[in-house]
């Protein structure tokens, strides 16, 4: 009998972990997207700032791609800072993708089966958002492949990065690839940017004018930049 009571005894329910009740919540999948987009922004804005170098010439340009593999030693073997970025930037990318896949997914299955009248529910800011991560995401494997592996770059040259950007803007599919991307990421950060704010808490009536003028100048300014590199290559300002 004894053996029964200890075998029917109801064990207590494990509350779910505080992580998996973040990650859960659409709440929670949101934060998650706007801090790992304020990671990449961080990140875009110094890559952007040292693709500029190139307008100072090769030397300038391979010393600096150098140095970002000497970064921090000799307390860090080589290359060892530039895989804590790459690894940092992955996650990002993974747990921003996969937020907003499951957010979407999200909202296909809240809609109702059949509307009254035909028309789209999502706006143009959220087809912008959809539609340029898709983008993204195919550009990101491009560039790696182009300027990290030197897979795809014909006239590659292992130690060589001003010479394999210049081959890569050397080319019409070069040119259109990355600019086409850039524009994509100069729409998705500029409503990214507003919509992380709003998640994080920082908009209000007296800063929403702030913050969508900082949106419009942060994204203007990066798409500007990154698209100056492949127009100075293909006017032979850089060569």
């Amino acid at each position: 009998m004894a053996l029964a009571t200890r075998t029917d005894r109801k064990q207590p329910d494990r509350k779910p972990s505080m992580t998996r009740t973040l990650w859960g919540s659409t709440v929670g999948k949101k934060a998650v997207m706007a801090v790992s987009g304020l990671i990449m922004l961080g990140y875009l804005v110094v890559h952007m700032l040292g693709n500029l170098k190139i307008f100072f010439g090769s030397d300038e340009f391979n010393g600096y791609a150098h140095w970002l593999r000497t970064l921090g030693e000799p307390f860090l073997h080589y290359e060892w800072a530039l895989w804590l970025v790459r690894v940092v930037l992955l996650a990002a990318v993974v747990l921003h993708g996969v937020s907003a896949y499951q957010l979407s997914r999200r909202d296909i299955r809240a809609r109702p089966g059949k509307y009254v009248h035909k028309r789209r529910r999502a706006s143009y800011a959220t087809r912008t958002m959809r539609w340029g991560g898709i983008i993204l995401g195919l550009f990101i494997v491009w560039h790696l492949l182009d300027l990290t592996t030197l897979t795809v770059n014909e006239s590659a040259q292992h130690g060589r990065p001003y010479e394999n950007v210049v081959a890569t803007f050397s080319t019409w599919y070069g040119n259109t690839l990355y600019i086409t991307a850039m524009l994509a990421l100069g729409l998705h950060i500029r409503h990214g940017f507003w919509s992380a704010a709003q998640t994080l808490g920082v908009g209000s009536a007296a800063r929403d004018h702030v913050l969508k003028t900082s949106a419009d100048v942060l994204a203007l300014a990066l798409t500007v930049g990154f698209i100056a590199v492949p127009v100075a290559v293909m006017t032979g300002v850089v060569s």
